[in-house]
């Protein structure tokens, strides 16, 4: 600061021959101090105060600024909650903590940790900076398990640091983030060291407050430098240049080497020459530097303190203006205020503490995040803040790893896990207890997915139940909440009251409920045919096939010969077209627009019932059909009748809840043999239940079916504490094994039993017999044989009315051979319509010759009946 005041008073034409004054006070980490040297510079009419050190004297000295109008400029107190609505006259001329934060939480949400823990001092700059991390992790979908609080940094004792960190040692996570200042800091990684928590597995993020040690004691003292070494820190980024190294020249020969120097010294310099840069474009702009009363504060003259000396900066609103309207370069690159009053473009540099010293290993801006290109370089480009597109360099870890830690433990050091299993006395192909060894579905999928993890996880179960009923399964995983267990195993179903304590793996099996009830197999009849459509549905498509012939007998019978006729054959016409149409096999053709209008739309109906017909008599005739009373579970809830369900299954809780069904009315049934039981004897009208049990309870007992669908959709998963790590590492396993084909065997092992009589219905349902089609068969047959009935007794007739019986000369026996004789001669003759029969009008063209001696005409051959011949000319003439 003093090197900044010393080049701004050199160059007269910074402030036109006026001289910058700085004006140094001390307060040694007191805030008291800080207070009562704030007020003696106010005293004194100071046109801006640069400080203070901390964030807790810049929240009280705000206060006072504002109402005196003299701008705060601070590069250390960076406090996120030193918001410029409230504090108008402060301004942080270094990135504010926020981004900070933002820096560390895409750096856990790089290497993929889903938890941290904070340790901080317990002051406003540290606990507002662990806020605003807890804020942005939860955006990356992190989060902080443990927070734990030191007291400030010049009252911390190592009893204090010793005390939260054999906490933090006990915990599950392993990425500790540690917010404080130096003096602490430094403290924590001593008492560390001692505890072990430095070694391999352990992840500790520093905030800025190491890289300036590191950057102003360098080279360490080697106790220091082997208790932080494998920590990542933070340091703000200042891009390289010339001005830049010949200061750090200049400082190396003022300092003589005793002390190194860290970028905020270069924010220090920096802020100097923005309130210069300010106070000089005020008295350009014809500002002057007065001051002026406060009349608030007349009525308290005569104290002990000299509050009336205390001014107001008539000035000052302008000179904040003319701070926040900075564009200037100067040691730490482009100096420039956003509309948020934060420096433009903040960066860090990121750091990794190795033996040797310390390593870069990337930046983080603002613009880009996570790089190992220089944030300069990438200012021009347009901005990719993907995840695909972050990218730092390898990294030492704690103990020397280079492979990046799991980040977490299993709780109290490592200890093996408790996992609660229950104890069913009802299939027991899931889960069961034999000399002390769990076994069964479940326990197979849990074991094959623990091998599947990359670490070893000691565990041991503990059954869970009295063994003489199935146990409740919301207090077994209410026991994880309880700290009970550490996770459950077995048939858990995944329920949304249960997601609240708990968090679930993936389902490794679908469930959900389903309706059990007896059935009675419906076997095929001589009318199966009849069955796809309804009574109504017949009725009406049979009066559609009436109404429609007639409408196109009534569009077609005035211009088409083929829809004329006397009023039986017309009859019969309207019926014939009508019902051929089925078949598309009518022959009248229609001549008239309308006609073919109806009909072609007629024709498209007659196809769609065809194929619906077709479609469901084939369902009918090959899939098994099953009749039940109830249809699925809205009948079932609608009949009042008694509902059996399983002990300690969800199904009780969501029947009454979700369904609103009486708690008398349901029945709790402990085993399969009880569920037969229940449905034979009618106790209860259906059973509820998950559908794997159903399944398993369906390959005995063929009696009953599943009645409709499921009507919940779920699966079962194994519990663990809310935010394990281990949930989100087996539900990766199980993933894994459902892509091998693993699960897949172990649940045909297990479960994969073949239902009753299953083959010998699949065979049934593959060949139809006669039984099907016989009602078919009958109704064709009697159709032929009233038809020939018919025919002959019309045939008869007409032979008696056209060879009457005559009496035979030579005797009876050759009289019936005889007309045996001609019979079968009528019968196998043609029989010649009459012309005259028909009264129908035919057109015909005969060729007519007209003799002009005698004027008369003639034909040829011979017309019997009246015929009347049409001219060229249209005129009619009789013929006799």
């Amino acid at each position: 600061m003093k090197a900044a005041e010393n080049d701004i008073n050199s160059d007269p034409s910074i402030l036109g021959g006026r001289i910058l004054s700085i004006t140094m006070h001390d307060s040694n980490f007191s805030s008291f101090l800080g207070v009562i040297g704030a007020l003696r510079f106010m005293e004194t009419d100071k046109v801006a105060i640069i400080g203070p050190q901390h964030a807790v004297m810049a929240h009280v000295l705000s206060h006072l600024v504002n109402e005196l109008h003299v701008p705060l400029l601070s590069f250390t107190a960076l406090d996120p909650s030193l918001s410029p609505l409230q504090y108008p006259f402060f301004v942080q001329t270094a990135p504010s903590d926020e981004f900070q934060m933002i820096a560390i939480a895409e750096i856990v949400s790089y290497f993929g940790w889903a938890e941290i823990i904070a340790v901080f001092s317990d002051d406003d700059q540290s606990r507002n900076g662990i806020i605003t991390l807890g804020d942005k992790l939860a955006q990356r979908h992190c989060r902080i398990s443990y927070k734990a609080a030191l007291p400030p940094d010049q009252k911390a004792k190592r009893s204090d640091v010793l005390r939260e960190l054999v906490r933090v040692q006990m915990m599950e996570s392993r990425v500790i983030v540690l917010h404080t200042f130096s003096k602490t800091g430094l403290l924590v990684f001593e008492v560390a060291k001692s505890l072990g928590m430095t070694e391999k597995g352990y992840v500790w993020i520093a905030s800025t407050w190491l890289s300036t040690v590191l950057d102003s004691l360098s080279p360490l003292k080697s106790e220091t430098a082997n208790t932080i070494r494998g920590a990542l820190t933070l340091r703000p980024h200042t891009p390289d240049s010339k001005r830049k190294r010949d200061f750090l020249s200049r400082w190396n020969r003022l300092s003589n080497g005793s002390i190194g120097f860290n970028p905020y010294g270069l924010y220090a310099y920096d802020t100097v020459w923005m309130v210069a840069h300010a106070v000089k474009l005020l008295l350009d702009q014809g500002g002057t530097i007065t001051f002026s009363n406060d009349t608030r504060l007349n009525g308290l003259e005569g104290r002990t303190l000299n509050l009336s000396a205390l001014n107001v900066f008539d000035g000052g609103k302008q000179l904040l203006k003319n701070i926040l309207e900075t564009n200037m370069t100067g040691l730490t690159g482009p100096v420039q205020f956003n509309q948020d009053r934060s420096l433009i473009n903040p960066s860090y540099d990121i750091i990794n503490v190795v033996e040797t010293g310390y390593r870069q290993i990337g930046y983080w801006s603002n613009y880009s995040s996570l790089s190992i290109v220089q944030p300069e370089t990438l200012y021009s480009k347009k901005a990719n803040r993907s995840s695909s597109n972050q990218q730092l360099d390898s990294v030492v870890w704690p103990g020397g790893e280079t492979t990046k830690p799991r980040g977490w433990v299993f709780p109290n050091n490592g200890r093996e896990l408790r996992i609660g299993v229950p104890r069913r006395v009802s299939y027991r192909d899931f889960v069961f207890l034999v000399n002390g060894t769990v076994q069964g579905y479940c326990i197979d999928v849990f074991l094959a997915a623990i091998r599947f993890l990359p670490y070893a996880v000691p565990y041991r179960f503990i059954p869970f139940g009295d063994g003489r009923s199935n146990p409740s399964y919301h207090e077994l995983v209410s026991q994880i909440n309880s700290g009970v267990f550490d996770g459950v195993v077995g048939d858990i179903n995944i329920v949304t009251d249960r997601t609240k304590i708990v968090d679930f793996t993936l389902p490794y099996i679908e469930s959900g409920l389903v309706v059990v009830a007896p059935v009675k197999k419906i076997s095929s009849s001589a009318w199966s045919f009849s069955r796809p459509f309804t009574p109504l549905m017949w009725s009406v498509t049979t009066t559609f096939f009436l109404i429609v012939g007639a409408v196109v007998w009534i569009l077609e019978h005035r211009i088409n010969d083929e829809f004329r006729g006397p009023p039986k054959q017309q009859i019969v016409t309207i019926l014939w077209f009508s019902f051929s149409t089925m078949f598309f096999a009518h022959r009248e053709n229609t001549v008239s627009m309308l006609g073919r209008l109806v009909l072609i739309i007629w024709l498209f109906v007659v196809m769609i019932i065809n194929s619906s017909y077709i479609a469901s008599l084939t369902s009918i005739l090959t899939v098994q059909q099953l009749s039940s009373p109830i249809k699925g579970i809205d009948t079932l809830i609608s009949s009042n009748e008694p509902i059996g369900f399983q002990v300690g299954s969800f199904a009780q809780d969501y029947l009454i809840e979700e369904r609103h069904i009486p708690k008398s009315r349901l029945v709790p049934l402990g085993s399969p043999e009880e569920y037969a039981l229940a449905l034979e004897r009618r106790t209860v009208a259906a059973v509820i239940d998950e559908r794997p049990y159903v399944d398993l309870f369906l390959s005995h007992n063929c009696e009953f079916s599943i009645i409709g669908q499921e009507f919940t959709k779920s699966g079962w998963g194994f519990a663990f504490p809310r935010g394990s790590p281990l949930a989100i590492d087996m539900s990766t396993a199980i993933l894994a094994l459902s892509e091998n084909g693993e699960l897949q065997k172990i649940h045909d092992q297990w479960l994969s039993k073949r239902p009753c009589s299953s083959e010998s219905s699949e065979a049934d349902s593959e060949q139809l017999d006669l039984q099907s089609f016989w009602g078919l068969f009958l109704i064709c047959g009697i159709a032929c044989i009233l038809a020939l009935l018919l025919y002959f007794w019309l045939m008869f007739r007409q032979f008696s009315q056209h060879h009457p019986e005559e009496p035979d000369p030579t005797g009876p026996g050759s009289c019936r051979s005889a007309r045996l004789q001609t019979f079968l001669s009528f019968f196998d003759g043609k029989v010649e319509k009459s012309k005259s029969s028909s009264n129908r009008k035919r057109k015909s063209v005969f060729s007519v010759g007209y003799d002009k001696e005698d004027e008369s005409t003639y034909t040829s051959g011979r017309i019997e009946g009246d015929i009347s011949l049409e001219r060229q000319n249209g005129d009619t003439c009789p013929i006799k």
